[in-house]
């Protein structure tokens, strides 16, 4: 595979986990427990896959997480956007809870897609 076809696998596998998360996300508040197994697997396929295609598209382009701030920036907020999507599936113990820790993930996932385009860690701010 070439570069650019990696790099819309990316973003397509992005935009699936997404979706999926948020999918996940909002049955964890309204009806916990009920998940089919698929949907808790699945899940796990598509961001392996989404990390791997993330690494290779970093090797390709000789990128370091130390000697660029963006990549820095979109690696923190990767582990944060797991930190609280964990908490909106599985850990938050209240509906309110897990409902915060969800919009919280979708908000560092919408800053990643920000650093990702902007290639800043500024982000969306990087546009103004």
């Amino acid at each position: 595979m070439d570069y650019l076809q990696v790099k819309q696998l990316h973003q397509g596998l992005a935009l699936l986990t997404i979706v999926f998360f948020i999918w996940r996300a909002s049955r964890s508040i309204v009806a916990p427990g009920s998940l089919p197994r698929w949907a808790k697997v699945l899940p796990h396929i598509i961001d392996t896959a989404l990390l791997a295609a993330g690494l290779w598209l970093m090797v390709q382009l000789g990128l370091s997480p130390l000697h660029s701030g963006w990549l820095a920036a979109k690696i923190i907020a990767l582990v944060l956007y797991i930190a609280l999507g964990t908490f909106a599936i599985k850990r938050g113990r209240t509906p309110k809870a897990r409902a915060l820790a969800a919009v919280g993930a979708v908000l560092v996932f919408i800053y990643i897609v920000g650093v990702a385009i902007y290639k800043s860690p500024w982000a969306w701010f990087s546009a103004v």
